[in-house]
């Protein structure tokens, strides 16, 4: 088989990398992808693999603490120099590294979904900005396309307060092991769906720069 016909369907005979071969959303930043790593209903945190694409074992969540969202990230994003300096802005502070990871994003949904590993179309309203362990992770806020009782939200306004706090408790305290640091997580600032939107194309931005070399390939094997 020529290189050529082998470049051309390849995106037919091989699983595509969810944070590399998929793409971020042809509508990003006010609709995007998300790779579901974590549901509501698990009881271990799961997590990608960053070199394989595979979805791997993180840790057993040994107390109560459930995400109460569908969780997982935006493919092709990386929370480098530019998320970090954006963070560093807004939270006033002289300067704080990213945490050289896809952006995170939590997906609210009405009806549940017990699967992760798979692909959704999500629609960011806002986030959090939260700093773990020194560094700044962004959570971005979004509900699921097409929901019929949360896809009509617009705004992190239009989220009811209380749904808020239990992300904002389980982030503040996923890691507490009494017995073992897993590190401190601090959130500083709850943002709108504009802020939002921004911190996704800055990790756009942040991803191309990093992963240059693999822009190219991308463009002409998995085009969006």
């Amino acid at each position: 088989m020529s290189d050529e016909i082998m470049s051309k369907y390849s995106r037919f005979m091989f699983r595509h990398h969810p944070w590399h071969g998929v793409g971020t959303g042809k509508k990003a930043p006010e609709l995007v992808n998300a790779y579901v790593e974590l549901t509501p209903t698990d009881t271990v945190k799961y997590e990608i693999d960053k070199n394989t694409g595979f979805l791997k074992l993180d840790r057993p969540q040994v107390f109560s603490s459930q995400c109460p969202s569908l969780y997982g990230l935006i493919p092709r994003t990386y929370c480098g120099p530019r998320v970090a300096e954006y963070f560093a802005q807004k939270a006033k502070l002289d300067k704080i590294p990213g945490d050289l990871d896809p952006l995170d994003i939590c997906i609210l949904s009405e009806k549940p979904i017990f699967k992760s590993d798979i692909l959704v179309e999500a629609k960011p309203i806002g986030g959090l900005r939260m700093i773990d362990n020194g560094e700044a992770d962004d959570k971005i806020i979004a509900v699921l396309k097409g929901d019929l009782v949360y896809g009509n939200w617009n705004n992190i306004t239009d989220c009811p307060p209380n749904l808020i706090d239990r992300l904002r408790h389980y982030f503040l305290t996923y890691k507490d092991l009494p017995s073992v640091n897993l590190g401190k997580t601090e959130i500083v600032h709850t943002y709108d769906k504009e802020e939002a939107f921004e911190v996704i194309r800055l990790s756009q931005m942040d991803y191309n720069e990093k992963f240059v070399e693999l822009g190219e390939v991308l463009k002409a094997t998995f085009p969006e």
